[in-house]
Formats: C-alpha cells, sequence, structure tokens
C-alpha cells in the first residue's frame, strides 16, 4: 500500500475549513450555553441580548484558542467574533455581534492592538451607531516587547480584561461606566512571552518562523512576530526571572501592593512546566514584596502549537480585585 504524502500533521480535514468546523465543535460541546449566529463566525450567549446589561464583544483571528469564543460566559463576553487564522474578523460580522447582544445599554468592545482589528472594529462600531446602538471600545496594549506604548500589541492581558469588564457590566453599569473600568485594567496591565518553537498555520503548512534546537526567542508576538532578541536556550527560573524582571521595569509598585498574575501557555508546553515556571514567578513577586492576589496557570491565548509561554501582570486596587473575584 502506497504511503500517503503528509504535508503537516493537524487534527483537521481541509485548511480553509479550519474556522468554521471549529465553531460547529464548541456549539457541539456546549449547547446549553451557547449559540452560533446562523451564516456567521459568531459565538454568542445563549441568553443573549440580556436586557438593562452592557453587552460585551471581543474577537480577533483564530488560533488562539481559548480566546475568544472560550470567554463567552456569564461574568464575562457575551459574543466572540472568529477571523480565520491570525486574521481580523470583517466589519460585517462584528457589527451582527454587536446587534446581537445589545439590550438596550449599548455595547464595549475589546480589540486586542493589531492594525487590522483596530481598523475592522472601528468600521463595525461606526456601523452600529449609525443604527442607533450606543458603542464604546477599549483597545489592549499590554505586550512590552514592543518599545513604543501605542504600538504595543495585546496579548494575554487581554483576559483579565474580559473578566473584569465582564462582572462590572453584570452588576447593570452603565456604558461609561463598564468602558471606563476597562480602560483602568488595560492601563494596569504587562504582559511578556518567550518561545521555544514556531507555529504552523494550517493554510501555510509551513512554520512561521525558525528557531533551532539551541534558541529561543524573547518577546514574541501570539503570531509568531519577532521579540526583543533571540537567546540560546535558558532553564525555567532564568527564563522566569528575565521576564519578569522586564515586566517589572515598566510597572510602578510599591512594596506591600497586590497583583494578580496569568502563566499562559501558548499552546505547547506541557502544564508542569508551566508550573514550574509560575512558582519562580510566585518566589520572585514576594521577594519584591509584591503579594500575588490571586493566579491563573493554562492555555488562555495560545498561538496553535507554538511552545513557550508568557506572563501577565496585572496591578490591582480595591475595585479590580472586587471584580477579578
Amino acid at each position: 500500500m502506497r504511503r500517503p504524502k503528509v504535508d503537516m500533521k493537524k487534527l483537521i480535514n481541509h485548511p480553509e475549513h479550519v474556522v468554521d468546523e471549529m465553531l460547529e465543535g464548541i456549539i457541539a460541546a456546549h449547547p446549553e450555553k451557547l449559540k452560533r449566529l446562523s451564516g456567521l463566525n459568531v459565538i454568542v450567549r445563549k441568553e443573549a441580548p440580556i436586557k438593562g446589561k452592557v453587552g460585551l464583544v471581543s474577537g480577533g483571528g483564530s488560533g488562539h484558542e481559548p480566546a475568544h469564543a472560550g470567554f463567552v460566559e456569564e461574568y464575562m463576553l457575551d459574543a466572540a467574533v472568529a477571523g480565520e487564522v491570525f486574521t481580523s474578523p470583517t466589519p460585517d460580522q462584528i457589527l451582527e455581534a454587536i446587534k446581537a447582544v445589545d439590550g438596550g445599554k449599548g455595547v464595549l468592545l475589546i480589540v486586542k492592538n493589531y492594525s487590522g482589528d483596530v481598523m475592522n472594529f472601528d468600521m463595525a462600531a461606526e456601523m452600529a451607531q449609525a443604527e442607533g446602538i450606543e458603542v464604546e471600545q477599549v483597545i489592549v496594549r499590554d505586550d512590552i516587547a514592543v518599545d513604543n506604548k501605542e504600538d504595543r500589541r495585546g496579548v494575554a492581558g487581554t483576559i483579565f480584561v474580559h473578566k473584569i469588564a465582564g462582572a462590572a457590566a453584570s452588576e447593570g453599569k452603565s456604558l461609561k461606566e463598564v468602558s471606563q473600568i476597562a480602560q483602568k485594567t488595560a492601563e494596569n496591565i504587562w504582559s511578556m512571552g518567550v518561545s521555544l518553537s514556531p507555529c504552523i498555520v494550517p493554510a501555510s503548512g509551513k512554520p512561521g518562523f525558525t528557531l533551532n534546537d539551541n534558541e529561543i526567542e524573547i518577546g514574541t508576538g501570539i503570531h509568531g512576530e519577532q521579540g526583543i532578541e533571540r537567546q540560546w536556550f535558558k532553564q525555567a527560573d532564568q527564563l522566569a526571572e528575565e521576564m519578569i524582571n522586564n515586566l517589572l521595569n515598566e510597572m510602578e509598585f510599591t512594596p506591600g501592593e497586590e497583583a494578580a498574575v496569568i502563566t499562559n501557555g501558548l499552546g505547547s508546553t506541557p502544564l508542569m512546566e508551566l508550573y514550574i515556571v509560575h512558582r519562580k514567578v510566585a518566589e520572585l513577586l514576594e521577594r519584591k514584596q509584591i503579594q500575588l492576589q490571586k493566579s491563573f496557570v493554562g492555555e488562555y491565548m495560545t498561538s496553535l502549537e507554538m511552545a513557550g509561554c508568557s506572563i501577565t501582570v496585572l496591578k490591582l486596587d480595591d475595585q479590580l480585585k472586587s471584580y477579578l473575584n
């Protein structure tokens, strides 16, 4: 029997169908709480729209799961819009998500800072406003690997914005209030990642970049964008210390202040290794007299099968802590 030619090993059928079939699978797994808008790459809460509650919409390119549909949940998002792999969703799909979750108090868009996302969410917001729906936007820029703060990418810190804004919206706060709380959250988040291996986009079947066996990339983006520098491989404690030191150089903490942390896997890193990294992160924060109030360890915003992790630190005050909890 002739062996089939295999260009890449992925549990997919056809590259052009991966997003559609993924969304079908999400609904098949969670029919009790989620629904898909007919003919669209939009996942919404089954009870949406919720009258008297600000609607929350986020989204972006696929390939970062569980972001973003994995956070369509009570006290979090009301809808998530999925683009093609590593590609922004289109304005018309975002508009339909806005309309689907508008319960009369307006809709907040939570947007990662990528040019395509910013442009398309902005266009959708303008179209929704033309139809009489009040819309606000918060753009997340938490990736410190980019020097210019206005150009910083939105990465795993976006999950904290989903959670805190979602809790505020569920309390019945106005669109302006929810937007202000989300903006405050976004301004107090810092993230940094490290790649041990590249990812493979299904449509191309090839790694997005190359790393030798003894190399790592510090500060890589979630689409495989170039980081701060390429280094020789280091052990977990050394990597954690380098990332935390870079993060704390950006932040203004005084002894006794509180923080929450996400130690996030990029898609192909075992949970064992993430906990090893997090152990050092917690130790380093304690040494700096920063009180670690809440920890999240696992995969929250991935990059297909990229090996590596990111660390996100959120500076807390009483208000942010109450919503996070």
